[in-house]
């Protein structure tokens, strides 16, 4: 029958009350005997130095443990002197257990660190006064733990023993408690606690093992070792020469496990290797040793092989290296140190560290720190070079590889270039910024450490600013490019051959003149076409100064042709030996307003570097990680790294929408109305994370690096239009070819189009209205430029005819009578009819007017079908029927309407809707309504010559 709780309680009290007053006395005599004497006296030597420190720290973990022991005593006699009744939660070393063991332990590991210095045998040979007078009390008082006549080995002894005694009387009065405990959380408890001092008085027993041991080896090895190795708190776990093992070629005589380093020792010399970074590979058998068991350690310089000649010598070796892997990854020892039958993972082959690199590499004598796999750098770290260079991104098997920011010094100067990079096996590979440390900033795809793609270099230095877009090859403009002098205000758009001009290249300056000539190394050769300003063209040769030399034809804008030899005498000016040609009285459009460059630059062979690292992205399988690296990705741009956030091809905003690689293909698959497809395509482009809005965007920058501000010259219209029809059919292509990966990786087949709608339909009607907002600004600039001369007269014929009243003008347009919306003509006080402007088809006109508020030429030929409905609305209420407009009633109609409307360019409006429009809508009702437009807009000018010219003719007369 067990006894009462408080009875239990009260006699494991009494007896630890008792315990605790004998340990505490014994203590005080340890402290006054030992402790106090040799601290009176700090050696002058530089060894005796080091151990009197230890010893310091050994005094401070003792009168910690004494400390302790007191408190416990005193509270255990506070409760021995109350009635109370006793429970758990009075016995000390119960609730505040952590507390004992973190004591103990703390103190038994600086004991150790102690003996493994020989501090003891240097603190006998203390000179110290009180020391010598206290050493015969000390030699009575040993003799009651010891019979050691050595006082070294006595010393050790009394600073162990009676606390380890007193140890194991803890677990004795624990033990008996626990038997007479009932079941319940009490008994768990101490049950509990039980173990841990059980785990406790193990760990004691293996950290004073591993101590003697290592102090042997320190006595064993020659000071030139042990000076180097020895360390207080380094352990010596294993010794090949009590557990036999070798290394591969005969590197080592010996090899020795520590704690914290593996070394091997050859001869006079020694190698270690810090165990944070030694891996063990169990899976491997030396072929060059038949019937030896190997283990292969690798390290971040070196791999090698110990070699057993069992298989059970290898597992502990094994299990040893691995064990004292993990600890030293740990940070900490075991609590017991091997645990009771030799428990304990795996270390992990992923791990954190710093390593210097010593022998010859990319990496000699720099630094890494970051993520390490079995022996190499791989994941995130940064390597720092002596020289000054920095490397910070990710690795894999111990090369750059995936982003990194890499910083170069330059020699010269106190600066760096800043490399903000894809790396592909240590090199650079993939889309990545530049900013070099003379201002210049490269923007675009590397390959094998150099420009190689395409790539936009622009200088911000106020010397000598310019900006190239354009193809690059082994770290050169090669292939196709534009080129901006920012200071002499010219552009050059062209091919390149080695950093130098060379081949086709027209040059469009700030003046308005251009110049299409063939280069060879920068320099100009043969003959060319000069487009001035004034519209004279001249065909033939000219200097850099545009100087005219040699043969050649000059046709003016009034129409003559003057061709011969040209000469440029100092100071007689320019000269010509030839025949002028006055015959033609019109200038021939064709001249005046030749395009460039539609032969010399095929568009398909234009850009080719963006459309290739799309192309090869779709060919990759569109691997999320491989993204980045072909479609460009948002980075840090300053030198220092700091926060702020740039991107090459867009500003990315906060996006609603996830535009994952895995979640893009899926969705496609799912795409089967052509509206469904035109809404996704819609936001695909608009975003800047998806890959056809990335490749839209990349497309943007080029064709604003080609025809936006000097660019914006009418020789360069064509070229620039059938650049954006090319760009639709690409974004088509690209958005096809994602479309057959995605099925392809469901294992379906691309479906067949059943509408007979070419690949070129689709782009044009599908791709190029959601495009063209991108292009607009500057493609309708040309449109304005080209048109100019027409649209100018046109709107001197709109001037002309805003003087007309409505009815006037309904009159001067041959529209007929009956038709004529009098009713709409409302008139206030004193006002006559006949002079009422702006009311007749008001709504019609109206309708026109946001003909200039769209981009899309879909929306409007609808604004267009619109003013035709409004009109014949309109007319349908006059004559009170409905009314369908013959073409000879509409176009008067529709004149005036167009007179009314007022739109300012109206011919560049007309030949863009012409030129991108659906070409489905060819023949229909679009087209005509368009040609409609088209005659108003021709008859309006028509008007305005014929007056000018009957103007000319009074004038004469």
């Amino acid at each position: 029958m067990s006894r009462p709780m408080d009875m239990c309680a009260a006699e494991a009290t009494a007896s630890l009350l008792h315990a605790e007053e004998s340990f505490s006395a014994c203590l005080a005599r340890i402290d006054a005997l030992i402790f106090k004497p040799l601290l009176q006296a700090e050696p002058s030597d530089q060894k005796g130095k080091e151990n009197f420190k230890l010893f310091l720290l050994l005094n401070d973990r003792f009168q910690a443990l004494w400390n302790l022991t007191e408190e416990n005593y005193r509270i255990v006699k506070q409760k021995c002197s109350t009635s109370e009744p006793f429970c758990i939660q009075d016995i000390y070393i119960v609730w505040k257990g952590d507390l004992f063991l973190s004591l103990y332990i703390q103190y038994f590991v600086t004991f150790a660190n102690y003996v493994v210095v020989h501090g003891f045998e240097h603190a006998t040979k203390s000179k110290s006064e009180a020391w010598k007078h206290h050493k015969t009390v000390l030699k009575q008082f040993l003799t009651d733990f010891t019979s050691e006549t050595s006082m070294s080995l006595a010393l050790y002894t009394v600073l162990h023993k009676p606390i380890r005694d007193h140890i194991e009387q803890y677990i004795l009065l624990l033990t008996k408690l626990n038997e007479v405990l009932k079941e319940g959380s009490e008994k768990d408890v101490v049950t509990s606690t039980v173990k841990e001092y059980v785990k406790l008085e193990s760990f004691i027993s293996q950290v004073l093992d591993e101590a003697c041991f290592t102090k042997t080896l320190w006595k064993s090895l020659g000071y030139k070792f042990t000076d180097m190795l020895c360390v207080p708190e380094r352990r010596l776990l294993e010794d090949s020469r009590n557990l036999p093992i070798s290394a591969s070629t005969n590197r080592s005589d010996r090899i020795l496990l520590f704690d914290d380093v593996l070394v091997l020792i050859q001869g006079n010399s020694f190698q270690s290797f810090d165990l944070k970074l030694v891996w063990v590979d169990e899976n491997c058998r030396e072929k060059s040793t038949p019937g030896l068991y190997g283990l292969r350690i690798i390290t971040p310089e070196e791999t090698f092989f110990l070699s057993a000649k069992d298989p059970q010598m290898k597992a502990v070796w094994q299990w040893k290296l691995n064990q004292a892997i993990r600890q030293a990854l740990n940070g900490k020892r075991d609590f017991p140190l091997w645990g009771k039958t030799g428990e304990g993972t795996e270390p992990p082959s992923c791990r954190f560290f710093t390593y210097v690199f010593r022998l010859e590499s990319k990496f000699k004598s720099a630094s890494y720190e970051g993520e390490w796999h079995w022996g190499k750098p791989h994941g995130k770290g940064t390597v720092k070079w002596r020289d000054g260079r920095n490397h910070v991104g990710d690795f894999k098997e111990g090369l750059e590889h995936g982003f990194g920011i890499c910083l170069v010094p330059r020699r010269s100067e106190d600066r760096y270039d800043c490399y903000k990079c894809h790396w592909y096996e240590g090199k650079m590979r993939g889309y990545g910024i530049c900013e070099y440390g003379n201002d210049m900033v490269y923007k675009g795809y590397f390959k094998d450490n150099v420009r190689q793609g395409f790539g936009i270099l622009e200088n911000h230095s106020a010397e000598h600013p310019f900006k190239y877009t354009g193809q690059w090859e082994n770290d050169k403009k090669n292939g196709y490019g534009v080129w901006e002098d920012k200071d002499r205000g010219e552009r050059y758009i062209g091919t390149w051959l080695d950093d130098h001009k060379h081949g086709q290249g027209i040059v469009v300056t700030q003046s308005g003149v251009c110049y299409q000539r063939t280069f060879h190394a920068d320099k100009m050769v043969g003959s060319g076409i000069l487009l001035l300003e004034d519209d004279s063209v001249y065909e033939g040769n000219f200097t850099e100064d545009l100087t005219f030399v040699g043969k050649g034809k000059l046709s003016f804008a009034n129409g003559f042709i003057l061709e011969g030899t040209f000469t440029n005498k100092s100071g007689q000016g320019l000269q010509t030996q030839g025949i002028l040609n006055t015959s033609n009285e019109q200038p021939d459009e064709r001249i005046t307003k030749t395009q460039l460059g539609l032969k010399e630059f095929p568009v398909e062979k234009r850009w080719k570097g963006i459309y290739d690292q799309f192309l090869e992205f779709i060919h990759s399988g569109c691997k999320e990680e491989t993204e980045e690296s072909f479609t460009g990705f948002h980075i840090q741009t300053s030198k220092e790294l700091r926060k702020s956030q740039e991107y090459l091809f867009c500003h990315r905003g906060t996006e609603d929408v996830s535009w994952k690689i895995e979640d893009i293909l899926e969705e496609l698959v799912h795409l089967k109305e052509l509206e469904s497809l035109q809404r996704y395509l819609e936001k695909a482009l608009k975003s800047s994370l998806h890959p056809l809005g990335k490749l839209l965007k990349a497309l943007t920058i080029a064709f604003q690096a080609t025809y936006s501000g000097i660019g914006a010259n009418r020789h360069l219209l064509t070229m620039a239009q059938e650049e954006v029809k090319y760009y639709a059919k690409k974004i088509w292509e690209f958005y096809q070819g994602l479309l057959h990966l995605a099925l392809e990786q469901k294992g379906q087949m691309p479906a067949k189009c059943v509408d007979g709608e070419t690949s070129d339909q689709k782009a044009c009607s599908v791709v190029l209205p959601l495009i063209l907002p991108c292009f607009y600004p500057e493609l309708f600039m040309l449109y304005m430029l080209y048109h100019e001369r027409e649209d100018d007269l046109y709107c001197q014929g709109i001037v002309d005819l805003s003087l007309f009243p409505d009815i006037k003008l309904l009159e001067f347009l041959d529209v007929q009578k009956h038709l004529w919306p009098l009713k709409d003509l409302t008139l206030t006080t004193n006002q006559r009819r006949s002079l009422i402007k702006d009311k007749c088809f008001l709504s019609a006109t109206e309708c026109l007017q946001k003909l200039i508020t769209t981009v899309d030429p879909r929306e409007k030929l609808l604004i267009l079908q619109k003013t035709y409905e409004e009109i014949e609305s309109t007319v349908s209420r006059v004559v009170e029927t409905d009314y369908k407009l013959p073409m000879d009633d509409l176009l008067p109609l529709l004149m005036y309407v167009v007179s009314r409307a007022k739109i300012q360019h109206l011919g560049a409006e007309i030949h863009l809707i012409r030129d991108l429009m659906d070409p489905t809508n060819q023949g229909g009702l679009y087209d005509f309504l368009l040609t409609a437009l088209e005659s108003c807009y021709e008859h309006i000018q028509r008007m305005r010559l014929h007056q000018r010219e009957n103007c000319h003719l009074s004038h004469s007369s």
